[in-house]
């Protein structure tokens, strides 16, 4: 298991299949681009300040968060593809919007 330190995250890469809109799904060797959504799988300690003090992130183990696109460092472990980013590269948290979801039913 990975522990990240201070600022760090660790974010499991939410990739997305490719679908034409005939509904063909395009293979992996097909031009994709890196992963910018995934799921936070583990977070340090937060940000410690100039005079000591230590600010926590905002995210927490298993929101879905927007990174920066080719942000972090890829790592590979037990076979899993995770990506070691820092707090300051996470753009937003996805927020599932229940209204939205009612309205569907």
């Amino acid at each position: 298991m990975l522990k990240p330190l201070e600022d760090h995250v660790i974010v499991e890469p939410i990739v997305q299949e490719e679908k034409t809109e005939s509904g063909i799904y395009l293979p992996d060797t097909a031009h994709k681009d890196k992963p910018q959504t995934g799921k936070v799988i583990a977070v340090g300690s937060g940000r410690l300040t100039d005079d000591g003090k230590r600010i926590p992130s905002e995210v927490k183990a298993g929101d879905t968060v927007v990174f920066a696109k080719y942000s972090g460092s890829d790592v590979q472990l037990d076979g899993k593809d995770y990506i070691i980013l820092k707090d300051s590269d996470i753009l937003a948290i996805l927020v599932e919007d229940t209204k939205a979801k009612k309205a569907k039913k």
